[in-house]
């Protein structure tokens, strides 16, 4: 019997039900429905990495409140691959050299910690995993070749060996045409995954022939970690295998998810739901790239801003091409506590928190903690009182807000420090102040001794109201101009939030102060 909750999620419109509607149909009751995530672990995790693990878990959740079939996400790591090029990040990188080509758990730890390359690589996913709290059972390539719970299905792709081999052909250039095999032999003297042509291949001893790059003759059989599949091959013996029912891709792939499908197919599977997101930009509009560096890590964002922020950010429009670099984050960071006040105190029904990101963020269990002010106010708080500890930010944030502290609002505290370090190290360095127009020194004139007038004054929308009359009065069109002049001449930067919440939280008199300072030209030099 349906709930009133599982009834608002089969009609919610947020993407993750939305994706998670196309399931209900795939699995018989009571059978498993499996979602996956897959990671090359030639490289450590990264924010794509957060990004697919953190939507591919919505999605799962969201089925859950519309389904009762049992669910589990797989994050899968190709550690088997063989490696094609050194990492720049890691050490001991002349030692790597010397293993190009074996599979990733088969090459030694640079790091020194780990069993293997692979193993420490993999360690260190499981542990980004865990960090961020995600539900999921961890598998290795290497162990699903080696244990031989692929082999059923390897023998499947050696029983369609010319079905999988005339899919892919068409796709590929006249060289590889002429080498191609779904089939990779591992090497028993060397250790390397070797890409070499197929003479012969045995559906009956379940084996191929091949020659080496010495010339010697090898018959060895498909199953038991003695071959690697070529990865579009692999990612669809994969999902046969696994009986994946959903798995999402970047755009990127889109060729990819296509070609895989279509093997899965021929191998009389069926190809998992999902779709294509799209990927990250850097601050020029380029794709971000893990070789070039130019964009964001998990670390960065952390250093100045919430994991929630981030959460926020992958959660929304993720068919969207999005810039993904430092001048994001205090929007991030203030929309997750706007989308947080709603869900606490404006939506009042089921069916409206279902359309909430921080539902899906928390899991359905947003946290019952309120934020008074907003980081942007925070950021301008810091540039106008030079503040850089917590103890003098509070002082001003209890004066505005007197039920506020940090044992009250642990969020708030935490964007007190992110304000900090984000202010130094972002908004200072591009702050350029101004000297007024004479019509906007008159202006900003009346606005200070209107502020002082004020005196203790904290209700930002009547700050704000004065603020406007003084705008209109000096005949400032179109009106967004007077605030830009104000940020401009007294903090430096060409916007801001509301001036009038600015004024409250600073304390009227001291914005007063502040903008007596500035026409008296003592932040122009």
């Amino acid at each position: 019997m349906s709930s009133p909750l599982s009834d608002d999620a089969l009609k919610a419109h947020a993407w993750p039900f939305e994706e998670a509607r196309k399931l209900l149909a795939r699995a018989t009751k009571g059978e498993e429905v499996i979602f996956e995530t897959g990671y090359g672990p030639s490289g450590l995790p990264h924010i794509g990495t957060f990004g697919e693990v953190a939507r591919t878990t919505w999605v799962r959740r969201a089925f859950q409140l519309m389904s009762d079939k049992p669910t589990k996400l797989v994050a899968f790591s190709d550690d088997m691959d063989g490696l094609r090029k050194v990492p720049d990040n890691v050490p001991n990188q002349e030692m790597l050299k010397e293993h190009l080509g074996k599979s990733l758990t088969a090459i030694p730890d640079p790091f020194g910690t780990h069993s293997s390359f692979g193993a420490h690589n993999n360690a260190r996913l499981q542990a980004f995993l865990d960090r961020f709290g995600f539900e999921y059972e961890f598998l290795s390539a290497t162990d699903c070749y080696k244990s031989g719970r692929f082999d059923e299905a390897l023998l499947t792709v050696l029983k369609n060996y010319e079905k999988v081999r005339d899919i892919v052909l068409p796709t590929l250039g006249a060289e590889r045409k002429a080498t191609y095999s779904p089939f990779l032999p591992v090497s028993p003297k060397t250790g390397v995954v070797l890409q070499v042509p197929i003479l012969e291949w045995n559906v009956e001893k379940g084996t191929i022939v091949y020659v080496d790059d010495e010339g010697d003759r090898f018959e060895t059989p498909v199953t038991g970690g003695h071959v690697k599949l070529q990865w579009k091959a692999d990612w669809a013996m994969r999902w046969l295998a696994l009986g994946v029912d959903y798995e999402m891709a970047g755009k990127d792939l889109i060729s990819s998810v296509e070609l895989s499908s279509k093997i899965v197919r021929a191998l009389g599977g069926k190809p998992p739901e999902g779709f294509n997101y799209e990927l990250f930009l850097d601050d020029s509009g380029q794709k971000i790239s893990k070789s070039k560096g130019n964009g964001l890590s998990v670390e960065d964002w952390l250093t100045y801003g919430t994991e929630e922020s981030l959460a926020l950010f992958m959660f929304q429009k993720p068919r969207v091409a999005k810039k993904l670099y430092f001048d994001v984050i205090p929007r991030c960071v203030d929309d997750y506590v706007t989308f947080l006040e709603n869900y606490r105190t404006k939506e009042t029904e089921a069916a409206q928190h279902l359309e909430n990101p921080v539902f899906h963020i928390h899991g359905g269990n947003p946290p019952a903690e309120s934020y008074p002010v907003s980081f942007a106010l925070l950021l301008n708080l810091v540039s106008a009182s030079n503040a850089h500890n917590r103890e003098v930010l509070w002082g001003f944030i209890r004066a505005y807000a007197k039920d506020a502290s940090p044992e009250k609002n642990p969020g708030l505290d935490k964007l007190v420090g992110y304000a900090v370090r984000y202010y130094e190290d972002f908004v200072k360095p591009t702050k350029k102040y101004r000297a007024p127009t004479d019509m906007e020194r008159a202006a900003l004139s009346e606005l200070a001794t209107t502020l002082k007038a004020f005196g203790g004054e904290n209700d930002a929308e009547k700050v704000q109201f004065e603020i406007f009359e003084i705008g209109k009065r000096h005949k400032f069109e179109p009106l967004r101009d007077w605030f830009k002049a104000i940020y401009e001449v007294c903090l430096g930067q060409s916007q801001g939030p509301r001036f009038g919440s600015f004024a409250a939280l600073y304390g009227c008199e001291e914005t007063a102060k502040l903008i007596e300072k500035a026409l008296a030209g003592e932040f122009v030099s």
